[in-house]
């Protein structure tokens, strides 16, 4: 049975060193050169936040009242229970099992491409690193969760200290009043504000904020979960945007848009402008720790979803097994980390970053937005031990805000958006036959 040992500290710290990976550090560039100023880049980041903050409000409610391991899983089985229930949980582990070491992989080869700034690799090379990233990380969580908080909140300190060291040097060593100068453009840089590169920009700041809900994967091993799951929440989606934002800030005070959008190693360039050649090595090293203490959090969170799921019978018994001795779910971390082997070997980042969002806009996000409202209608708000403020407009907000992102996504992905969660319907029924089930 797992325990509940993780505190108030650790639940933060899981949440925000899952947030701050390798992402902002490569989609700064990106959203610069979507954007085509500093100022229109900084609005992107602002949505980002703005979303994950309204979108944190249901996360809240179903995390109090539903803390239990595999988080999404366990609020849709219980939101629309019965069978739609049963089907919807199916489909959001039938997506995981594919997206969370997906998740992983970006990660793993983001790392092992800024680690090109240090030294030379070449395409194998760069695969081989992420790959054995990945088996390191296996090794750092294949322990019990009392240890795996401990080593959580080292590197929450960690990432606290790098991006501590970014705001200040910028900020200190530069302008900052460039960040809001729309004269700072790209080369191609346009006019105002295009609500449509908005929505493509915001698809990469989104993707660096995801995390903040990290903690409710874990909702069976939080202390006093009612409280603490929401407002670990809360706290890491305040810190990190305000690190985010102070960020963007400080390397637009030293770089130019048109040096940004074109820099693959945006923070190490930044970082060597500002200190020269030895302070970018440093910071890349840093930046690499960072990504090292997301990917770590990320792999921790995604592999009590499969394990619930087949404690309930709703996916392979395997899955559900615990380590004798330690009590987490091995084989979940074991078959994840095995995947994202697999895909770090064989695909590219961009290939693994294209279908992250969007193939969890319909089965997770608003799904357990509908979910909530079914669930708070059949119950009644008496029953949430957590209520959000203004009910039912974040819920709201938080669907049309993730159908804007759809909206703003390449057809391809799109369609994989939807292709996904029919297939799995598929292999539910047949799942359910194979059992002997109706």
């Amino acid at each position: 049975m797992l325990k509940r040992e993780l505190s108030a500290i650790q639940a933060t710290a899981v949440n925000m060193i899952d947030m701050v990976g390798i992402g902002p550090f490569i989609t700064t560039a990106i959203v610069v050169a979507t954007m085509g100023s500093a100022p229109a880049a900084l609005l992107a980041w602002v949505c980002g936040a703005a979303l994950s903050f309204v979108d944190a409000a249901i996360w809240s409610e179903l995390g109090a009242k539903f803390p239990q391991a595999g988080g999404t899983y366990a609020f849709l089985r219980e939101t629309y229970g019965g069978k739609w229930g049963r089907l919807m949980a199916f489909l959001f582990v039938w997506q995981t099992i594919f997206q969370a070491p997906l998740v992983v992989t970006s990660g793993a080869l983001g790392f092992a491409k800024y680690l090109g700034y240090l030294v030379t690799l070449s395409p194998l090379a760069t695969h081989i690193v992420a790959a054995s990233l990945i088996l390191l990380l296996v090794f750092l969580l294949y322990r019990r969760i009392g240890q795996t908080g401990t080593i959580s909140v080292v590197l929450w300190i960690a990432v606290l200290l790098t991006l501590g060291w970014i705001i200040v040097g910028g900020l200190v060593g530069g302008s900052p009043s460039l960040a809001f100068d729309w004269s700072n453009t790209t080369t191609n840089g346009v006019d105002g504000i295009v609500w449509g590169a908005l929505g493509v920009a915001s698809i990469s700041t989104i993707y660096s904020y995801l995390g903040y809900y990290n903690i409710c994967h874990l909702g069976a091993e939080v202390v006093n979960p009612e409280r603490i799951i929401p407002r670990s929440m809360y706290i890491s989606i305040a810190g990190i945007a305000l690190l985010y934002l102070g960020m963007q800030v400080a390397i637009m005070a030293v770089l130019p848009a048109t040096d940004i959008a074109g820099s693959a190693f945006v923070v190490s360039t930044f970082m060597e402008r500002l200190y020269g050649g030895a302070a970018g090595q440093v910071a890349t090293g840093l930046i690499l720790l960072v990504a090292l203490s997301s990917l770590f959090s990320v792999m921790l969170g995604y592999t009590r979803i499969p394990y619930a799921a087949a404690k309930d019978g709703l996916f392979f018994a395997v899955f559900g097994k615990e380590h004798p001795t330690m009590h987490f779910p091995h084989v979940a971390l074991l078959v994840l980390g095995g995947l994202g082997v697999v895909f770090s070997l064989t695909l590219t980042i961009e290939d693994s970053i294209k279908a992250i969002i969007t193939m969890r806009i319909f089965t997770q996000f608003i799904a357990q937005a509908v979910g909530l409202l079914v669930y708070r209608k059949r119950v009644g708000a008496a029953a949430m031990p957590w209520r959000m403020w203004l009910y039912p407009i974040p819920v709201l907000l938080t669907i049309a805000g993730w159908l804007w992102i759809f909206a703003s996504a390449k057809p391809l992905q799109q369609i994989v958006a939807v292709t996904a969660p029919v297939v799995g319907v598929v292999v539910y029924y047949a799942f359910i036959r194979q059992r002997g089930e109706q």
